[in-house]
């Protein structure tokens, strides 16, 4: 736990910056990154093509901060911050764990793991182990904390905790049985149990993504490249891929998890003492807000768990923070989380202006169209808003630009056309990522979310398959 010693604070830059728009919009950090995993171990398409073709490795070891809940009061903290029922949660246990502001409004979200009695783990973006950690120092709860830091956030050598790998695909547990020699574990999704593979034993979690069905496993860090080398090895035969950085960011598009919420901390006084407790060059402060959606008051670009599909997640059963806003907000028009469809010849048209000496589009990059670490796009229709888009990108799978969007109720059906609003007003900001640029108008169709087939219909019923 950070021992409490005088420091520059959020609240502090927020002071000096006058408005959390302000000091976001002109942040000097580029999107979120997938550190020390190689580019690129094939080519970013084939990576692609495999995950929903054969199977794909993914080693999430890197980017994101766990942190470790132990003792008595653990499941009491959990349950206090988040949204989620824990009737009936158990140990070999998972479940994706959000936590809200005071006013219902999305701080973050992450996966929980129950590993054991009394002992839980967190694992994704850092803002809600701040959130979590912060309750856990100043509400007087029976437990102990342990964070494994993200790469970038550590100084010194890599060593962390624990590795953190997925294999996804159809072949995936063609895979995991070759590796163990063993029929592949039954497990329903969200379950864990141990496995053995290059003799250690490995925790692995029923999960998918891009639609898939596979298995997240993890296990002490210095068993790792054994592991990973007998998984590799094991996959030769059913044309396993390792997946690069380049491509991992991209698999979302087709999965339908918006991963880019922007955390809900920079109003409200009651959330003025955290703001005096998260540091100045915490990810909450470096942050960068980009895209052409633009307004000053920060609350604007704050989501509920409904506009994010977590609609179905929410149980009144237990008092949580954010428990009374959310009630009053259940029966009223929620916004539809949808995949926009860009129209190909637009796009085309955009990156055609890169061959132009003046009267540029913003750059796509690909596969991850993001040089922010929170995008939002605005997306019109007959010249209103009418929702934002939050990721953009390509997917070699379906030979389209999409963005993962969420939708006023009323345009929100499949079929609409809508128009997406690329790069930033103005002609751009201080951020070193974006270059002097026109915005850009692109036509886009309303489609599902999750956009790939196998995905809408594979998945456990939940957050990602309603589409109400």
């Amino acid at each position: 736990m950070r021992t409490p010693t005088p420091h520059k604070s959020l609240d502090d830059l927020l002071q000096e910056a006058g408005n959390p728009v302000t000091l976001l919009r002109n942040s000097q950090t580029g999107p979120y990154v997938y550190p020390v995993v190689p580019s690129e171990f094939s080519n970013w398409r084939d990576e692609q093509i495999a995950w929903q073709k054969t199977c794909v490795l993914y080693n999430q070891s890197y980017h994101m901060t766990d942190m470790y809940i132990g003792g008595p009061g653990a499941l009491k903290l959990l349950s206090r911050l988040g949204v989620n029922s824990f009737t009936g949660f158990n140990t070999d246990r998972a479940k994706q764990f959000v936590a809200c502001d005071y006013d219902g409004y999305v701080i973050g979200d992450v996966i929980l793991f129950y590993l054991e009695k009394d002992l839980f783990n967190i694992v994704g973006r850092p803002s809600v182990h701040n959130w979590v950690q912060y309750q856990a120092e100043t509400g007087g709860y029976d437990v102990q904390l342990e964070r494994d830091e993200r790469s970038v956030a550590r100084p010194g050598p890599i060593v962390r905790k624990a590795y953190r790998y997925q294999i996804q695909g159809p072949n995936a547990m063609k895979v995991i049985e070759k590796a163990t020699g063993k029929p592949a574990p039954d497990l329903k999704f969200f379950h864990m149990t141990g496995i053995v593979i290059a003799g250690h034993t490995v925790r692995a979690l029923r999960h998918g993504m891009a639609g898939q069905p596979g298995l997240e496993l993890f296990g002490p860090w210095d068993e790792g490249e054994a592991v990973k080398t007998a998984i590799v090895a094991a996959g030769r035969e059913f044309e396993l891929r390792q997946v690069g950085a380049r491509a991992y960011s991209s698999n979302t598009l087709e999965s339908g998890w918006i991963p880019s919420p922007m955390p809900a901390i920079y109003s409200g006084e009651k959330m003025k003492p955290y703001r005096q407790w998260l540091p100045a060059d915490g990810y909450e402060a470096m942050a960068s807000l980009g895209g052409s959606f633009y307004s000053d008051n920060i609350e604007d670009y704050y989501l509920t768990p409904y506009d994010l599909g977590y609609g179905p997640i929410i149980n009144f059963d237990h008092d949580f923070i954010g428990r009374e806003a959310l009630e009053k907000m259940a029966d009223k028009p929620h916004r539809k989380k949808v995949t926009l469809a860009l129209d190909s010849v637009d796009v085309t048209h955009a990156i055609s202006t890169m061959f132009e000496k003046k009267n540029r589009a913003k750059y796509f990059d690909f596969p991850s169209a993001v040089y922010s670490t929170l995008p939002y796009d605005k997306v019109m229709r007959d010249g209103k808003l009418v929702g934002i888009s939050t990721w953009c990108g390509y997917s070699a799978n379906e030979g389209k630009m999409l963005t993962l969007a969420m939708l006023d109720k009323e345009h929100s059906d499949p079929g609409t056309e809508v128009t997406f609003v690329w790069g930033e007003e103005g002609g751009g900001s201080s951020k070193p990522t974006v270059e002097r640029h026109v915005q850009t108008e692109i036509r886009a169709i309303v489609s599902p979310a999750p956009y790939s087939e196998v995905a809408r219909t594979s998945y456990a019923q939940g957050w990602r398959t309603v589409q109400k």
